[in-house]
């Protein structure tokens, strides 16, 4: 790695601040580009001098105006660049774009410098990395092995430390796979977050923008700035770019069944995975084994009736007249889809819906799921001798996610026992794209990695502060809190966990009966009555709270609640008749450990 500081956006931004320029920096990434030494990246590289003028027009230096600002980025070539051609990896397809696609336009007016068009599985159609005409992006980590896909280019020079962060796209898994392969961050927003104007589709109605990036900061910034409802993208919806930040002490994340894991063989990436568990339970984190087949089911849809044919669809007029253009792989994807019927077609639709409906109450009795980014990592001779097979096999945790309408990200764990990059993916249902990423900067921060294969450290985390975003607070004291079973209820409003906190002293808490599930009772007792007690502070939307209120059922109530550092927020409360009877708790001095403490008892018990 070429001299100079590091590419994550926080020490850039360090580094214009003490008076760098964006021409440095523009010099640094040819030297990168050179040093590296690796012609299947890119595509198409920018204008050295374009580039410096276009720096120039920035400005001076603004990272408030312009987020951005100086920060290079490469663009996968089926995202259109002004002024640079765009092949999707065939050449007599090739068109040289007049307009920046919608999310270019909108990082390059935060001041993000566009580097070039990086290399890809042609037309989006592969997780392998290998299926272009043009030589084969190399791996960062190792060499021998595929670089994955269909984003190749853009995970390797940003795994390289060539740019900061790249555009892909990722239908399949091709924003997921080359992330975990190359020891970096892949974040594949919920479906319609960011705009597909100027992006040549796979599957329209699936297809996503997804962001490769050294840091989970640097990706939700990128985040912040692309997610923009577009009214030109038929398929563009909004996104909440809230709710980034400090995570509820318990998450009960989903874990795929240990019958139903899929390693293939792979006994050293099974080992890291459960690593990586162990990892988030460190963290506080339950985890939850659920039953995954019917998720396998709906992957395999991906390459049945419908939505091949939308892959044709996309470039059929190219396709029936230029078919010997095409890499016989894709090729031979896309013509067997001439034979499909809209019977078929609409099969495929009814079969997916079915599964959505049998899925829901998995996916809803978690808040979110932690599966292996890649079930294995192949080499280049590997998929010579099963081109299909291994391919097939890369998709194994990744082709259900935008069927399902599930927002997910990549994150490496840290190192494989044999040395090879670990990575999982967290997903949660669309629109959660916050809360993936904040465990994702949990897991990144602890798991000791250094970023891609640069050598360079993780900079401390610039987390955003929830205290600063919107709505009304309430505090929850029993059965709302994480990982609790009625704190759903929160996660279906889009409520934010703020932070943990302490009543003062004037209140008790009661164990109520009857209850189901087991609720306690918080009442307001004199000063010095009661005793402390734990709760957490949740933040709700005004239509949110409303809502949540207004399903508040008897005994329960809200009022206003004092905490011990001097504020006070809207809570729970109990009536007075509600406590005859019932157990006085304030001693255990919270619901959570009240209900662990009867959990032991009943261990010990046992035993």
């Amino acid at each position: 790695m070429s001299n100079g500081p590091a590419f994550d956006i926080a020490s850039l931004h360090a580094f214009y601040a003490a008076g760098g320029t964006a021409a440095e920096i523009i010099d640094q990434v040819f030297a990168r580009i050179t040093a590296v030494n690796d012609p299947g990246i890119f595509l198409h590289l920018a204008d050295r001098q374009s580039l410096v003028a276009e720096a120039a027009n920035l400005g001076a230096f603004d990272p408030v105006t312009k987020p951005l600002w100086g920060i290079p980025f490469a663009v996968k070539d089926n995202i259109d660049v002004a002024g640079m051609p765009t092949t999707a990896a065939c050449p007599d397809y090739a068109y040289d774009a007049i307009k920046d696609a919608t999310v270019v336009r909108l990082l390059r007016e935060a001041g993000a410098l566009a580097i070039g068009k990086t290399n890809l599985d042609q037309f989006a159609t592969g997780l392998v990395g290998v299926r272009s005409p043009y030589p084969i992006p190399r791996n960062a980590i190792d060499p021998t092995l595929v670089p994955g896909g269909s984003s190749s280019g853009s995970a390797v020079a940003t795994a390289q430390g060539i740019v900061s962060f790249a555009l892909g796209t990722d239908t399949a898994g091709s924003g997921r796979i080359p992330a975990g392969l190359n020891n970096i961050v892949g974040l594949k927003p919920s479906v319609g977050a960011l705009s597909t104007t100027g992006v040549i589709p796979a599957c329209r109605t699936l297809d996503c923008v997804s962001i490769f990036a050294l840091s989970v900061d640097d990706a939700w910034r990128v985040f912040s700035v692309a997610a923009r409802e577009d009214s030109e993208d038929a398929y563009s919806r909004t996104v909440p770019t809230t709710g980034y930040g400090r995570l509820p002490p318990v998450l009960t994340i989903g874990v795929p069944a240990k019958a139903d894991l899929r390693f293939f063989g792979d006994a050293v990436m099974a080992t890291s995975y459960e690593d990586a568990l162990d990892m988030l339970r460190g963290l506080g984190h339950r985890i939850v084994e659920v039953p995954f087949g019917d998720f396998y089911d709906v992957a395999n849809l991906l390459y049945e009736g419908a939505w091949v044919a939308e892959r044709y669809a996309a470039v059929k007029d190219f396709f029936d007249t230029s078919e010997a253009s095409f890499h016989p792989v894709t090729r031979k994807i896309y013509g067997a889809a001439k034979t499909l019927t809209a019977a078929d077609a609409f099969n495929g639709l009814y079969a997916l819906q079915a599964m959505k409906r049998k899925l829901s109450s998995i996916i809803a009795s978690v808040d979110l799921f932690c599966v292996p980014t890649a079930p294995s990592h192949y080499t280049l001779a590997d998929l010579a001798a099963e081109p299909i097979r291994e391919n097939s096999r890369l998709g194994t945790y990744t082709n259900f996610v935008n069927l399902l309408d599930m927002c997910g990200i990549a994150v490496p764990t840290g190192k494989r026992s044999d040395g090879l990059p670990a990575s999982v993916t967290l997903l949660a249902p669309f629109g959660r794209d916050g809360l993936t990423a904040s465990l994702a900067r949990d897991i990144h921060s602890v798991s000791g990695v250094t970023l891609g294969a640069t050598g360079w450290p993780l900079p401390s985390s610039g987390r955003q502060d929830p205290q600063t975003e919107p709505g009304i607070d309430i505090v929850v004291v029993g059965a709302h809190l994480s990982g609790m079973p009625l704190n759903g209820q929160l996660r279906e409003l889009d409520a934010r966990f703020v932070r943990e906190a302490r009543t003062t002293d004037a209140y008790r808490l009661y164990a109520l009966a009857g209850q189901v599930p087991a609720k306690p009772g918080l009442i307001r007792v004199e000063p010095g009555a009661g005793g402390p007690i734990d709760v957490e502070v949740w933040r709700l939307m005004p239509d949110a709270f409303g809502r949540f209120v207004a399903a508040i059922p008897s005994p329960l109530g809200i009022g206003s609640i004092s905490l011990s550092d001097g504020t006070a927020a809207k809570g729970f409360l109990v009536e007075a008749a509600a406590i005859s009877g019932a157990d006085d708790i304030t001693a255990y001095g919270g619901w959570r450990s009240y209900v662990e403490a009867g959990s032991q008892q009943k261990i010990g018990g046992a035993r």
